[in-house]
């Protein structure tokens, strides 16, 4: 399995639960990381990188999560 890396930052544990169910429904694992009082991140394997970013922004507009 490769690597995790970060894929998005979500506003609150609602917007990460939407990516991940997003994510799970084109077949891609994710997870979620926070450090007290940061936002928190989604990430995904790094082999599934672009596959994951796809996935986001077939379903949202692109500059409400990914932050390229």
């Amino acid at each position: 399995m490769s690597r995790m890396v970060h894929l998005a930052v979500a506003g609150d544990i609602t917007e990460a639960e939407e990516m991940q169910e997003i994510l799970s429904a084109a077949g891609i694992e994710s997870e979620l990381e926070s450090a007290q009082d940061e936002p928190l991140t989604v990430l995904v394997p790094e082999s599934k990188l672009d596959d994951a970013k796809d996935a986001i922004e077939a379903l949202t507009e692109p500059d409400e999560i990914l932050g390229e």
